[in-house]
């Protein structure tokens, strides 16, 4: 499968740095608003060819699939563009938080026949599959909570935009969203959220509350302050990942006991399925109802936080 990147962005270079560990794909192109720009990128990283603009990558015939890693505002736009030019798409989380536009562009992927999907890496890590696995022992699941947190202080970056799309939620709440869906096994009955507004009007800090039947998850994601893990309390005891959304420690601990696993690439095995995914070897791990229940509840979640009051789902 041959990708080309579409944008410079910084995320680019979790993708760049997996090349020559799969034989899966490769990447051969990237474009850029600024031809220069666009140029002088490529020659850093040693990618094959350059576009000035991103039209023009979607021109490239000599490229399968793009990766759509925009400010979040301008995912769905250039992912149907992506789409309308014939090119499998893997769009950086989140993908948008407006459902209608979910199945307007996977109605658009199914019609062409191209695969899209939504780029939560950590679903596909080792680590998160055996969380999984491990959760029956510790008994009844009752609560789950995260967090995902980090400092953010360049002046100007488009994550402190609200026009485009930024927000501590968007960016790296998502993640604990996805996480407590994942691990409750279902989709939220009700959603409450606080936000922490900042200078620029986006929300620095948010903390938001699921609830799943008699399962409760709680998170907070912020701009001011790191912090990362996922635990799952339980009956008999709990399930924690003190590194849950990139698994770099690839270290479990289930009920006091730890279990390692060698660190893999999130950014590789993802690639790998969409490539499988794209030959017709596999389904897409994140597909259509996976992003439909992801953008209810971060709609959900906003709207909760602006409203100041619960929303039931």
């Amino acid at each position: 499968m041959r990708v080309g990147l579409l944008t410079t962005a910084n995320i680019n270079r979790a993708l760049l740095d997996t090349r020559g560990s799969s034989d899966a794909y490769e990447i051969v192109a990237v474009g850029s608003r600024d031809a220069a720009r666009g140029a002088a990128y490529a020659r850093e990283w040693g990618i094959p060819r350059s576009h000035g603009g991103y039209e023009a990558l979607l021109a490239d015939p000599e490229v399968d699939a793009v990766y759509v890693a925009l400010p979040n505002a301008l995912h769905f736009e250039w992912t149907l563009r992506a789409l309308a030019a014939g090119k499998h798409v893997l769009c950086e989380k989140p993908f948008t938080r407006r459902p209608e536009q979910v199945d307007e562009a996977f109605d658009a992927a199914a019609a062409a026949g191209l695969v899209l999907m939504e780029a939560y890496m950590w679903r596909h890590n080792p680590l998160t599959r055996l969380l999984v696995e491990r959760l029956p022992e510790i008994g009844e699941l009752h609560s789950i909570r995260s967090t995902f947190g980090y400092v953010l202080t360049r002046p100007g970056d488009v994550r402190l935009v609200p026009e485009l799309g930024g927000g501590a939620l968007l960016d790296v709440g998502c993640y604990c969203v996805s996480g407590a869906r994942l691990l409750a096994g279902r989709e939220p009955d009700r959603v409450y959220g606080e936000a922490v507004v900042g200078e620029t009007g986006v929300d620095e800090q948010f903390t938001g509350v699921l609830r799943f039947g008699e399962v409760t998850a709680e998170f907070t994601a912020s701009f001011r302050a790191a912090h990362r893990w996922l635990e799952a309390v339980g009956s008999e005891g709990t399930a924690l990942v003190a590194e849950p959304w990139h698994s770099s420690e690839g270290l479990l601990v289930v009920n006091g006991v730890e279990e390692r696993i060698e660190p893999v690439s999130s950014y590789r095995v993802e690639l790998e399925n969409l490539a499988a995914a794209v030959r017709g070897e596999a389904e897409p791990l994140i597909g259509r109802d996976e992003s439909l229940a992801q953008a209810r509840a971060l709609d959900a979640l906003l709207r909760a936080a602006e409203n100041r009051e619960p929303i039931d789902l």
